[in-house]
């Protein structure tokens, strides 16, 4: 998997998918309790939290997937989240590849100033190992 990767200011290992078919292999390793980010509008890579969340993270995480999105490339402003459990996706066999549905999903709103002060900082590959011997990849 060719992921994007980033490790949270609290410590906490985030996957962003970069294409369909990325975010196909992202969404089948999403655990059934875990954190899902998508923008409401299509376009937009799905985020996940690895593991349980810790204060911040779900707006660092929400500001992560409106930064690499279509409406912020398009010049957006303010940008609308959905935010999801890994159970409440699903997919039909009709759905195109990188394509899910949501069930029950909350919205966040990512204003365009946090977008800009965001700074990625990618896991290294000893860090992503540390997060596969925990069992969270």
């Amino acid at each position: 998997m060719n992921l994007r990767t980033h490790i949270s200011k609290q410590g906490t290992l985030f996957l962003a998918g970069r294409s369909d078919a990325n975010n196909e292999e992202l969404i089948a390793q999403v655990k059934p309790k875990e954190e899902v980010f998508h923008t409401k509008a299509p376009g937009s890579p799905f985020l996940n939290i690895k593991g349980i969340p810790k204060h911040g993270d779900i707006k660092e995480a929400a500001i992560m997937c409106a930064r690499y999105s279509r409406d912020w490339k398009q010049g957006q402003e303010d940008i609308m989240i959905h935010r999801f459990l890994g159970k409440d996706i699903h997919k039909s066999k009709s759905m195109k590849t990188g394509t899910f549905g949501v069930r029950a999903a909350k919205i966040i709103k990512v204003s365009k100033i946090d977008i800009i002060n965001f700074e990625a900082t990618p896991a290294k590959k000893g860090q992503l190992m540390e997060f596969e011997k925990q069992d969270i990849i």
